[in-house]
């Protein structure tokens, strides 16, 4: 299957010499030890806000303003981690002789090609058990458009994330970098 993701992708003589894929199924990173209280609290006080609501007013408008409170907390609790495994469920790595080759299919189309003689920086972050991820660039914290905290699998900074034998993946791009 990952072949077929590859095909018609590669350029002219161009070989694969490593493909992967990222962890399937729910995927825990650092900074959710801060994010998973906060949401907590968040879907916590949003459903005692509700309920608080509806039994002052008896209906009205603010029980529905407080529903999507509600629904805001229930995503941050759950449904960032599902909409994150569903979209890493279609992502595709490939490192080549020339490039550095991403491809995702969920929730857009999307196929990145980087070229390995212009990288400038190649970061890794490893876990005790050999997964990792290895960032193509700085991540762009201040990029509005960045969603990180939320869901790995849609941070717009290449990377291959949560794969397996990080390490011997990031030593292959270090090699095919350095002149």
């Amino acid at each position: 299957m990952i072949d077929q993701a590859f095909a018609g992708r590669l350029l002219s003589g161009e070989r694969i010499l490593w493909q992967g894929r990222p962890s399937q199924g729910i995927l825990f990173i650092s900074r959710d030890m801060f994010v998973i209280p906060f949401s907590l609290l968040w879907c916590g006080f949003a459903i005692f806000w509700t309920i608080g609501a509806t039994n002052t007013t008896g209906g009205g408008p603010f029980p529905l303003f407080g529903l999507l409170f509600v629904c805001i907390g229930l995503y941050f609790v759950f449904g960032r981690f599902l909409v994150d495994a569903w979209a890493r469920s279609s992502m595709y790595y490939a490192v080549t002789d020339r490039r550095i080759l991403i491809i995702r299919s969920r929730p857009t189309n999307s196929f990145t090609a980087l070229n390995i003689a212009q990288l400038s920086e190649v970061d890794i972050n490893e876990r005790a058990d050999g997964r990792g991820t290895i960032l193509f660039g700085r991540p762009a914290y201040g990029d509005s458009r960045n969603t990180t905290s939320m869901s790995p699998a849609f941070d717009h900074t290449p990377q291959f994330l949560a794969i397996e034998d990080a390490r011997r993946v990031f030593d292959l791009i270090q090699k095919k970098m350095a002149p």
